[in-house]
């Protein structure tokens, strides 16, 4: 019988269902124990027998090196998202804990949401609505001002499964794809995906829309600052649907308010809920060309399907002795 200690706010029970079909193939057994609403004792303590564990997709429980260190058999840590910062991963190698993430089950939605952010801001598709529903028929103003992404430059900054993601979509509606990445890929990579490498510096000043699709970590925290939006045309869109930590969230929101850039689309936030004082909610209140959600870009119905598929077949993967896919600390 293996122990599995969940962290995800999915109640245990739902998680025993999915895992049911698989463990009845497989001819296996496993009880699944919820850690949400135990203290950091009583953790421990589940963590202490556990063979798996799954982390908590929105970030609220980390794992620590404390639970790390409880740890006496644990083979996977399944992490249910992209992002795994919450996880002390040097306290896992340590250990020699594998941790998984999700590879790339959220990544068409949030390559759909990031292009949906470009369109909405770049057509004014919000301003709009909120003129008409105030009663204004803002059609003049707005031929002015909207604009296509026929033609061009959408400049993604990290090329992983999402940035390529975003780069043929980009590709398909006629714009010019350019990207940076720490790794630039080899030319004929590049030819085959239609994209051409671009330094930082070069590819901030030249494309008109901008993504940011990079993990978070020492090197990238706050790699959009104010110097980099400055370099930004004013005709420029940028759109974050990857980490709130990427940006300087107080210079965005001035790049936008002053007309450094024409907008920007945010997913996601330094802390979250951001609270009512954030600079980008304020900067929206008064007017800024900014459209916001709440951290949905990865969370289509579709895609938390797959994200739970992956990581229940994960798990099992491991619990029939194979080794376990998409690990982030090898």
């Amino acid at each position: 019988m293996f122990k599995v200690v969940s962290f995800s706010p999915l109640p245990e029970g739902i998680i025993q269902g999915f895992l049911g079909s698989y463990l009845e193939q497989h001819k296996l057994e496993a009880k699944v124990v919820g850690a949400q609403g135990l203290s950091p004792d009583q953790i421990k303590k589940e963590l202490a027998d556990a063979d798996f564990v799954i982390g908590d997709y929105s970030f609220a429980i980390p794992i620590t090196s404390d639970m790390v260190g409880a740890m006496s058999k644990v083979r996977l840590i399944q992490q249910p998202s992209t992002g795994y910062e919450h996880i002390d991963i040097d306290a896992c190698t340590k250990k020699g804990i594998p941790v998984a993430n999700i590879g790339g089950a959220n990544s068409i939605s949030v390559a759909e949401h990031a292009v949906a952010l470009a369109l909405v801001l770049l057509k004014r598709i919000g301003y709009g609505h909120e003129k008409l529903l105030k009663g204004e028929w803002a059609q003049e103003e707005l031929m002015n001002q909207a604009g296509e992404l026929y033609g061009k430059t959408w400049g993604v900054i990290g090329l992983g499964r999402i940035g390529r993601m975003v780069a043929s979509r980009a590709e398909a509606f006629g714009a010019k794809v350019v990207y940076y990445d720490a790794r630039p890929l080899p030319p004929e990579d590049e030819g085959k995906l239609g994209v051409s490498f671009r330094p930082l510096p070069r590819l901030l000043s030249e494309a008109d829309v901008i993504s940011i699709h990079a993990p978070l970590n020492d090197q990238t925290r706050k790699m959009i600052g104010e110097r980099e939006l400055r370099l930004m045309r004013p005709s420029t869109v940028f759109i974050n649907p990857s980490r709130g930590e990427l940006t300087d969230e107080e210079a965005l929101a001035r790049a936008v308010s002053e007309g450094w850039i024409f907008g920007a689309g945010v997913d996601v936030f330094s802390k979250e809920p951001p609270g009512p004082d954030h600079p980008l909610l304020k900067a929206a209140r008064e007017g800024a060309n900014l459209v916001l959600t709440p951290h949905i870009a990865g969370a289509t119905n579709e895609a938390r399907l797959r994200i739970i598929q992956v990581t229940i077949e994960n798990v099992v993967r491991v619990m029939m002795g194979q080794s376990p896919e998409n690990v982030v600390n090898r």
